[in-house]
């Protein structure tokens, strides 16, 4: 049919390795809501915020470390999320 996207319109002009870095990202965000879009993975995820989101971070009697430790296994969780909600805008 000929036409173009507005995804094609606003690549033009921009270097290839943009565009490359662009697709990949979008690509990740498609792949992480299929994976995490079933009733299966949306059971997993919700197994993850509770192992790992849903708890407390610092523990009286701990080390400070263990909240650095508990802090990035909480980010990776959230970088799934955002990469979910990122997907359902394409």
């Amino acid at each position: 049919d000929g036409s173009v996207s507005w995804e094609e319109l606003e690549a033009i002009g921009q270097p290839s390795d943009i565009r490359e870095v662009e697709q990949k990202r979008e690509d990740l965000f498609r792949l992480t809501l299929r994976v995490f879009g079933s009733e299966d993975g949306q059971k997993l995820l919700q197994w993850l915020k509770d192992m790992y989101v849903n708890v407390p971070i610092a523990v009286p009697g701990t080390d400070s470390s263990h909240a650095y430790f508990a802090e990035g296994q909480r980010s990776v969780v959230r970088d799934i999320e955002v990469r979910i909600k990122q997907a359902m805008k394409i």
